[in-house]
């Protein structure tokens, strides 16, 4: 059954990860990967929200490791920091990896906590 929740989860998540990334990334004229930028905060704020409120095993099977393990993409942050510094923007990449950690990590402390304040 957690295989199927996880599966499921991320059945919803990994296009919505690609739809939101292309949306993102198509109203900014820059190199600079504000979509991946974008899911990973957003999955980082959810993925805390969900551990602070002390969520089940199925909820956090289906959203936690499915939901926001497709919708998070770290191989696509590492490649793409890589891809920047690689062409010359080292300042974009600098700046990709310092925001990309400070704001995931930031986001998922913000959703700890506002879940651990729902939970009472």
């Amino acid at each position: 059954m957690t295989v199927l929740l996880v599966a499921l989860g991320a059945a919803v998540g990994a296009p919505l990860r690609y739809r939101t990334d292309r949306f993102v990334q198509a109203r900014h004229d820059t190199v600079f990967p504000w979509g991946t930028l974008a899911v990973n905060v957003a999955g980082s704020l959810l993925l805390g929200l969900l551990t602070g409120s002390a969520a089940s095993p199925a909820a956090t099977a289906l959203v936690g490791t499915g939901f926001c393990g497709a919708l998070t993409t770290y191989s696509t942050f590492g490649y793409e920091t890589l891809r920047l510094a690689g062409d010359g923007a080292r300042g974009f990449a600098v700046a990709n990896a310092l925001v990309s950690v400070a704001a995931g990590l930031g986001a998922a402390f913000a959703g700890y906590a506002l879940g651990r304040a729902l939970r009472g």
